[in-house]
C-alpha cells in the first residue's frame, strides 16, 4: 500500500509539473508603435484592452528592439543579434535574395519540440526568397499574412522599385478573397478560427505580428471619428488604427476566455521598433524615431500578462532586449533554451520581479554606407555611447495637434557624422539630452572598448541589389518564393 501510495504521489506531481510546462503563449507584436501610442501613457489615444492587460500584468519599461522590422523579428525568432545574421542593415526588401539564415533555430520549431501547435497570423518580413525561408518551413503549423515589409490594408498589395504585387497567404497559397477587407479584422477572425478548433489538451503558441499601425495610414472611418478632437488628420487615422488594433487584442483574449484558454495563456505585447513621426507615431518625450538608434527608435512599448506571474500590477524596470524572448519564451513553456545565443533566459526574473540578467546589449553595429538605421551604439549600465551617425531623425517630436503641424527634420548620412561620439546617462536622462561625452572620457573609452570586441564578431551586411527574378510579374502578380 505504502508503494501505492507514492506511484500515486509521483503520478500526481508529474501532473503538476506538464501542466506547468504547458501554458499557452500568445505573442503580439505591433508594427511601428511608438512609445507615446498607447493609452496607458497618453490619455488621448483609446486603447483600453492594451492598457488593461498591460496594467494587471507586468510593464516593461525597459525593453529594447532594433531600430527597423527585420531585424527585430529576426531577433525575437532566433535569439541572436542581427549583427551576426546579416541583417543589421536596413530591412529585407521584397527582390532581394535575403532571408533570416535557415541554420538558426526558430522559435516555434523549439516550441514545436515540447508538444505545441504552433501558429502565425500577420506579417512576416523575414524573406522568402525560397521556401524554406517561409513561415511554414521554419517551424509554424499554420500561416495567414503577407510576406513582406508593407502592403495596402484592403489591396493587400505592395510596390517595390515600380513593380505591384498582391501579397496575402493562406499558408502557403495565396489567398486572394482576402482582397477589400480591413486586414486587421480578418486577422481577428483567424485567431478566433484557430482558437475555436484548437485541441485544448495540447498547448498552444500563436504569433501575432500584426500589420497595424505601420503605413499607410488606413482605417475605417468609424475608428477615424473616434478622434475628431485631433486635427491632424495623419494623427486622427493612426490613433484610430491604434484603437482597432486594439479591438483585435481585445477579441482575441475575449475567445481565450470563452474556450477556457485564458487563464494557462501567458501573453507578450512588444513593438517591432519606434514610432515614426513622418507616418504619425510618436515617441515624445524620447528622443528620435524608428530607423534612428536613440531611444525612440529601439525602446519598445512592452508588457507581459497571465498565466505563470507570481508578482503583477507593477513596473518592471530590468533591461530585456528582443533576443531575450526566445529562450524566455522556450523557459516559460517549460524546455530548455538554446545555448551559443545572445539571448538571455529572462522567464524567471520577469516572473517574480528580480533583477534583469541583462547589464548590456548592442543597439546595433551597421558598417554598410549609408546608415539609415545607424552606425553603432551599446549599453552598459546606465550608460549608452554612440559611435557615427544615430539616424534619420536625431530630434524631440512631439504629436501633432494641427494640419501639417508634424516638423519632423531629418540629418541625412553625408559621411560628416562618422567621427561623432555621443555618451547619456539613462538613468538621469532618458531622454538623451546631454552629451557627457566629453566630460567623461574614461567612460567613453570603455564602452568604445566594449564596443570593438563585439564588432569583432561582426558578419558583412547581406544587403544585396535588387533582381528583377523576384518581380511579380513573373508569378501572375505575386510577390512569390522560388527564385533564390
Amino acid at each position: 500500500m505504502k508503494i501505492r501510495l507514492q506511484n500515486v504521489l509521483f503520478v500526481f506531481c508529474m501532473l503538476k509539473v506538464v501542466h506547468a510546462k504547458s501554458r499557452h503563449i500568445l505573442f503580439i507584436v505591433a508594427d511601428d508603435f511608438g512609445w507615446n501610442d498607447v493609452g496607458f501613457r497618453n490619455p488621448n489615444i483609446s486603447s483600453p484592452n492594451i492598457d488593461k492587460l498591460a496594467k494587471e500584468g507586468v510593464i516593461l519599461d525597459r525593453a529594447y528592439v532594433q531600430p527597423v522590422c527585420s531585424p527585430s523579428r529576426s531577433a525575437f525568432m532566433t535569439g541572436v543579434y542581427p549583427f551576426k545574421t546579416g541583417l543589421q542593415h536596413l530591412v529585407i526588401w521584397p527582390d532581394q535574395k535575403v532571408c533570416s539564415p535557415t541554420n538558426l533555430t526558430f522559435l516555434p520549431k523549439q516550441l514545436k519540440k515540447l508538444g505545441y501547435s504552433t501558429h502565425m497570423i500577420g506579417k512576416w518580413h523575414l524573406g522568402f526568397c525560397k521556401w524554406q525561408c517561409t513561415p511554414t518551413y521554419r517551424g509554424f503549423d499554420t500561416f495567414y499574412g503577407y510576406y513582406t515589409s508593407h502592403e495596402d490594408y484592403y489591396k493587400k498589395t505592395n510596390v517595390r522599385d515600380g513593380n505591384l504585387g498582391f501579397d496575402f497567404r493562406n499558408n502557403m497559397e495565396t489567398e486572394k478573397r482576402a482582397i477589400g477587407d480591413y486586414s486587421t479584422f480578418q486577422y481577428t477572425a483567424r485567431a478566433l478560427e484557430v482558437i475555436g478548433q484548437h485541441n485544448k489538451s495540447q498547448p498552444f503558441f500563436m504569433y501575432m505580428p500584426l500589420q497595424s499601425v505601420h503605413s499607410p495610414i488606413e482605417v475605417p472611418i468609424e475608428y477615424e471619428n473616434m478622434y475628431k478632437n485631433i486635427r491632424n488628420e495623419g494623427r486622427r487615422k493612426f490613433s484610430g488604427m491604434v484603437t482597432a488594433m486594439d479591438d483585435v487584442i481585445g477579441n482575441v483574449t475575449n475567445a481565450l476566455k470563452v474556450h477556457g484558454m485564458y487563464d494557462d495563456t501567458l501573453i507578450v505585447f512588444t513593438s517591432d521598433n519606434g514610432g515614426w513621426p513622418t507616418e504619425f507615431g510618436n515617441n515624445f518625450p524620447l528622443r528620435g524615431s524608428k530607423i534612428t538608434i536613440y531611444e525612440g527608435g529601439t525602446r519598445a512599448t512592452s508588457f507581459v500578462h497571465g498565466d505563470g506571474l507570481q508578482k503583477t500590477g507593477y513596473t518592471y524596470e530590468g533591461m530585456i532586449h528582443a533576443v531575450d524572448w526566445s529562450p524566455t519564451l522556450v523557459a516559460a513553456a517549460g524546455g530548455v533554451p538554446e545555448k551559443d545565443i545572445d539571448g538571455i533566459n529572462q522567464w524567471d526574473n520577469i516572473r517574480t520581479g528580480g533583477p534583469s540578467d541583462r547589464t548590456e546589449f548592442i543597439y546595433n553595429l551597421d558598417d554598410l554606407a549609408p546608415y539609415e538605421t545607424g552606425h553603432a551604439a551599446i549599453r552598459m549600465g546606465d550608460y549608452k555611447l554612440i559611435v557615427g551617425y544615430p539616424g534619420l531623425y536625431p530630434g524631440w517630436y512631439p504629436p501633432p495637434t494641427y494640419k501639417g503641424d508634424v516638423h519632423v527634420k531629418e540629418t541625412p548620412y553625408d559621411g560628416s557624422q562618422d567621427n561623432t561620439t555621443q555618451l547619456f546617462n539613462l538613468k538621469d536622462d532618458p531622454n538623451e539630452h546631454i552629451d557627457l561625452s566629453n566630460k567623461l572620457p574614461d567612460v567613453v573609452e570603455k564602452l568604445r572598448t566594449r564596443m570593438e570586441e563585439y564588432h569583432k564578431q561582426m558578419v558583412p551586411a547581406n544587403y544585396p541589389a535588387a533582381t528583377s527574378a523576384a518581380n511579380p510579374k513573373n508569378y501572375n502578380g505575386f510577390w512569390t518564393p522560388g527564385w533564390c
